[in-house]
Order: structure tokens, then C-alpha cells, then sequence
């Protein structure tokens, strides 16, 4: 199953592979750890097909481990620290029967999973006898949440794996995504399977990020759009040298225009690349129009796209079999409803946000991503977060959270930025309520809670 990635390691056995709390691991340990754990997977009696909660970041084990469970055909459930709250309930639903615990020290611990003080049992979901019967190995990702209930869905690696079969650029790569997040787990794949350096960053800050880019020399920052917009209030980007970055990719949630053009603006040299991807189908290939542009063409092998009445929806070779917990979303003819409204230029999309998350005022659509567009530009602003709330005239209004860069007149600075936006949007789209808040907006995953938001 992951030959092709053990042949790319044999032949950058010298590369550096893994830096991790300042160390660094070759091409060469990495081959020979994911060896030694596939012995002891045997040895630790875990059988093919068994559900395998790995909690874990970014580790020199955490990758080996990865892989070797893949070599096993086991079903890898990857949990993080940004879900500890939630650790028990998605080990019940996964019918997790095998923990490895992966501490701070890269240690590593087994042990077998009792459900309500029943012995440890196979998982027994319908699905799961697809991979089994198949002798294929598995994946479940958790969606953050931040729009409702989580859902598991459960991938067949496989086809995942696919598509790092054909050979791109090798670079050497921040982890900020996460190691549970579709967005990580492709991050990993796609360092690896290129013969890439995996950095990983104990903290993601922009500090700690962009000293790891200067430090370790990283090409390629894969982040997202609340994350770019938090380097540049911070000011972090004049405090380190950025410029062995070639690539900064985006995705997770819409860009706003002002972001991506004052980040282009001050790094004309770094390619801005806007990326798509879903928990349910993987990452499509994605070129963007131009480095300030959010029109981006999406698909490559093994994905397909169209619109239906607005929404985007994708055809993939990796999409997930299905969740564990909800209904299938897919179409009758294999269409995966990305619930994303998106307008079309020729093979360009741009996404314009979640239907769900649209704003109607009237009649009137407003998308949360261009008000905050123009808040951002408004002096004083670090963050802001626009939402919609019922109202019994309009249907809905525009409401904002904004966080401010210094200490300021609350009254002051919402007359300032109800002045600002009504100077240059439609009256519909300015806010009618605008908060000012001290609380950071986003998740551990670097995205804007809406939905936290609006319950405010």
C-alpha cells in the first residue's frame, strides 16, 4: 500500500524527512522506524481492519505510525489536542478499539479500548466491513463543528493515496494544519511522497510560524485565510526572514479581497494559491487566475465539478464511503453537495461562501467574506467576524464582531466603522449591530465560528 512512498524514502535516504523540536530525522530513520512499527503493530497483537485511535500531532512517530498503520490496513482515527473536549465521544463513535497515545516526548503508549466497562470489540459499523472485505486501510476525520454536530466520516485510504502516486515538487513544508484536518493529513502525503522536509511548529502563532519559515528555511506555508490575516495585524512578517518562501497557500473558508491583496502587496515574490478541499472528498488540484485574485480553476485527476443552482458540487475518486453518523450527502448519480455558492468565469471559480452562512436582507444576498473585506481595511481593526441575526422586518441584518488592534472608544469606533461602510457598500450590506469584542474569533483550526457568533 505505501511502497511507493518507501521507494521515494530509499531514495532520499541522506534528505532531511521530519524536523522536530529542533532535531532532525532523514529519509533513512524514517524507512527504518516505519519497518520496526509494522513489527510491533504484529507484536501488540492488532489485527488488520482494527479501528486505531491515534492521538498525536506532528511527530518523527506520529508520521511513522501513520504509515505503518496504513501498511497494516488498519482504520486510523487521528485526534489532536484541538479536540480534547471531544476525544471520548469520538472514540465511542468510531468504536475505537486500539489507543496509541503519542506524547509531547514523541513516547509512545498502546492500549486497548473498553466501551461503558464492556471487554475491548470489534468496531462493528457496516462500513467498516467494506475496507475489511476489501483488506483496505481507512480514515476518519471529524468535521470541526463550527456549524453544528460533528460528523465522521470514514475515507477509504486507498483512494486517497492515489493521487501522491505521481511525482511534484519537493519542498520543505510548515505543518500548521492539523493532523487530524484533511488539509494536514495532505500536507504530510503530499511532503512525503515528493521526498519534502515536514517542518512542524510546537506553537502556531505567527511568531513561531514565520521563525520556523526563517529558521529552517521552509519554501511552502500551507495556512488559511484568518491565520494570513492574523500575520499581518501582528506585524509578525517585519520581525523574520521570509524569503525562502515561494508558496503560500489558503483555504478552509473565503478569502477576503483585502487580505490577500496587502499580503500580495508586501511579497510580491510569494505565490498566493488558493486550495479547496473538504473533509468528505480530499483536496482538489487548484491553480489560481493570479496571486491577488480569488478566481481559482479546481479539479485535476480524479475529481470532477459543476454547478447546480449556484453550489458547487464535486465527483471524487477519493471521496469518503460515508459518515458513521449522519445520512449520505451524496447526490443519486455520486455528487458530493458542497453547500459552497460560487459564481463561474469560463474554468474559474470564486467562492463566494457556505449558503448556509449567506445573509438575506430584503431579498437581498450579503456575503459575510466582503463586509469583512472592507472592515479590515478600516484603521485600528485586527479582526472581525460578520454574521447574520433574525430581524421580523428584513427577514435578517448584518451584524459584526470586530476586534480592535489598540484600546478605543467603543462608541466611537462603531460610528467610525458604520460611517466607513456606508461610504462604499449598498445600505443593505452595512452592519446594523457591530460589537466590539476581546476574544479571539477562530478555532483551532484557524477559521471563523460563525455559528458562535451569531449565538453572542
Amino acid at each position: 500500500m505505501i511502497e511507493f512512498l518507501l521507494d521515494i524514502f530509499k531514495a532520499n535516504k541522506q534528505d532531511d524527512a521530519i524536523i522536530w523540536h529542533e532535531q532532525t530525522y532523514s529519509y533513512d530513520w524514517l524507512y527504518q522506524r516505519v519497518l520496526e512499527w509494522q513489527n510491533d503493530l504484529t507484536k501488540n497483537d492488532i489485527a488488520p481492519g482494527a479501528v486505531v485511535i491515534l492521538e498525536a500531532d506532528f511527530s518523527p512517530n506520529a508520521v511513522a505510525l501513520f504509515l505503518a498503520l496504513i501498511e497494516h490496513n488498519c482504520i486510523l482515527v487521528p485526534l489532536t489536542q484541538s479536540v480534547e473536549s471531544k476525544k471520548a465521544e469520538f472514540t465511542e463513535l468510531a468504536e475505537g478499539e486500539i489507543r496509541i497515545s503519542i506524547a509531547d516526548d514523541d513516547s509512545v503508549i498502546f492500549d486497548r479500548i473498553q466501551h461503558h466497562g464492556s471487554p475491548p470489540q470489534r468496531g462493528t459499523h457496516e462500513l467498516y466491513s467494506v475496507l475489511r472485505d476489501h483488506h483496505h486501510p481507512g480514515l476518519i476525520l471529524f468535521s470541526s463543528g463550527s456549524s453544528g454536530k460533528s460528523k465522521a466520516a470514514l475515507h477509504d485510504l486507498t483512494g486517497i493515496l492515489e493521487k501522491f502516486k505521481v511525482r511534484r515538487n519537493k519542498q520543505r513544508t510548515i505543518t500548521f494544519l492539523l493532523y487530524d484536518h484533511i488539509g494536514g493529513v495532505n500536507t504530510m502525503l503530499y511532503t512525503l511522497s515528493n521526498g519534502g522536509c515536514i517542518i512542524t511548529v510546537r506553537e502556531r502563532s505567527p511568531e513561531k510560524v514565520l521563525e520556523a519559515v526563517e529558521k529552517y528555511h521552509a519554501e511552502l506555508l500551507p495556512t488559511s485565510p484568518t491565520f494570513i490575516n492574523m500575520i499581518l495585524f501582528s506585524e509578525a512578517y517585519k520581525r523574520h526572514d521570509l524569503s525562502s518562501l515561494k508558496t503560500v497557500t489558503y483555504g478552509t473558508e473565503p478569502m477576503p479581497e483585502s487580505t490577500l491583496r496587502r499580503f500580495h502587496e508586501l511579497y510580491p515574490n510569494i505565490a498566493l494559491q488558493q486550495t479547496y478541499g473538504l473533509s468528505e472528498v480530499g483536496i482538489l488540484r487548484s491553480k489560481s487566475k493570479s496571486s491577488d485574485s480569488l478566481w481559482v480553476k479546481l479539479g485535476g485527476e480524479g475529481f470532477e465539478t459543476r454547478i447546480v443552482d449556484g453550489i458547487l458540487q464535486i465527483k471524487a475518486e477519493s471521496a469518503m464511503l460515508g459518515y458513521l453518523n449522519a445520512p449520505s450527502p451524496f447526490s443519486e448519480d455520486g455528487w458530493f453537495i458542497t453547500g459552497d455558492e460560487v459564481e463561474v468565469d469560463g474554468e474559474y471559480f470564486r467562492i463566494l461562501g457556505r449558503r448556509s452562512e449567506l445573509i438575506n436582507v430584503g431579498g437581498e444576498k450579503v456575503y459575510p467574506a466582503e463586509v469583512e473585506s472592507l472592515i479590515q481595511q478600516i484603521d485600528n481593526v485586527a479582526d472581525v467576524t460578520v454574521y447574520g441575526e433574525k430581524n421580523p422586518i428584513t427577514g435578517n441584518i448584518v451584524c459584526a464582531n470586530v476586534r480592535l488592534l489598540e484600546p478605543e472608544d467603543s462608541k466611537a469606533a462603531i460610528l467610525r466603522i458604520k460611517k466607513y461602510c456606508r461610504e462604499r457598500i449598498p445600505t443593505f450590506k452595512v452592519p446594523v449591530k457591530v460589537n466590539i469584542v476581546d476574544e479571539e474569533m477562530h478555532g483551532e483550526r484557524f477559521k471563523k465560528m460563525r455559528l458562535q457568533a451569531v449565538k453572542k
